[in-house]
């Protein structure tokens, strides 16, 4: 009676086999490879995301600042032009460097710091003294190293003429240019040679 209790207990007692356990090894292990690829997804769509806000902000920045410029007559009708049709504004797409003294993006005098998004550190406040080319305070700077900028200004054709008046502005702010998730944002406007009033 005592050898049967004693077998029966040994047979409770039994555990996993190897081969039940490198089966439920394999299961995890591609259960948690599946779980990585999505969590690296995620990570690509969020930056993805906030790089396609921050170059559609840059894009109408660009254009509103061209508009400005129109409007208090810093910059004439002649000179909103790319360089090549004897203008300031940069032919192609070229990197994003701050303004220059024009206040202008995308002009033959931007400065050579490369353009950013500045973002309030842990306090919340954006405390940045004015013109600083350094970061102040716990302010993080966001430095658009992989954003392009290309302003397109061509003429408008109106009943088969050439308006004299009137110019087609395009601002495309190109994201990851030569990356895999590469993407263009557009702006697209239109600036006449006075200014409503």
């Amino acid at each position: 009676m005592r050898i049967d209790l004693l077998k029966k207990s040994q047979k409770r007692t039994r555990g996993f086999s190897l081969i039940e356990v490198m089966i439920a090894v394999v299961i995890l292990v591609v259960g948690l490879t599946a779980l990585m690829a999505l969590f690296a997804r995620s990570l690509i769509a969020v930056q993805s995301s906030q790089d396609g806000q921050i170059a559609r902000q840059k894009s109408r920045e660009t254009m509103e600042s061209i508009n400005a410029a129109r409007n208090d007559e810093s910059l004439s009708f002649d000179q909103i032009q790319n360089e090549a049709n004897g203008g300031i504004f940069s032919d192609g797409f070229k990197t994003m460097y701050l303004p220059g003294a024009n206040g202008i993006p995308g002009t033959n005098s931007d400065t050579t710091i490369i353009d950013r998004v500045i973002l309030p550190g842990k306090d919340g406040v954006v405390q940045t003294a004015p013109g600083a080319a350094t970061p102040s305070g716990d302010d993080v700077f966001y430095p658009l190293t992989n954003f392009k900028r290309q302003i397109l200004i061509s003429p408008v054709v109106t009943g088969g003429a050439v308006n004299l008046y009137m110019r087609k502005v395009t601002v495309t702010i190109r994201v990851n240019a030569g990356g895999a998730n590469g993407a263009d944002y557009e702006t697209t406007g239109y600036i006449s040679s006075t200014q409503e009033r």
